[in-house]
């Protein structure tokens, strides 16, 4: 299950980079280099812009999703004790540095 998950989210984090790619913006984008100019011809240059900006807000949507679900339920490892630390409190390796003691004045 979790090797379907993450691939799944490899698909989804690909399909997000096309979509965002074809998108317009107002310099012309990268859309021209992929192919992406003449997709406003397909359905019209408003319809273009509402099914891209779309379909970007659920690859998104879906990829957080993904995430969160493979990173609480399914990440491996899970069953490591909770004292397994990299900071480690208590006793550590090296003992602290020990002060000189002041030694007693001499009687005569």
């Amino acid at each position: 299950m979790y090797t379907f998950l993450v691939g799944l989210e490899i698909l989804v984090s690909i399909l997000l980079v096309l979509v965002v790619l074809m998108q317009n913006s107002k310099g012309g984008g990268l859309a021209g280099s992929f192919g992406g100019g003449n997709i406003g011809t397909v359905f019209g240059v408003r319809r273009t812009s509402d099914f891209l900006t779309r379909a970007t807000t659920i690859l998104a949507t879906v990829f957080i999703v993904l995430t969160l679900v493979i990173n609480i339920f399914f990440l491996p490892g899970k069953g490591k004790s909770a004292k397994e630390s990299v900071i480690q409190s208590g006793q550590s390796a090296v003992p602290p540095p020990q002060l000189p003691q002041p030694k007693a004045p001499a009687t005569k």
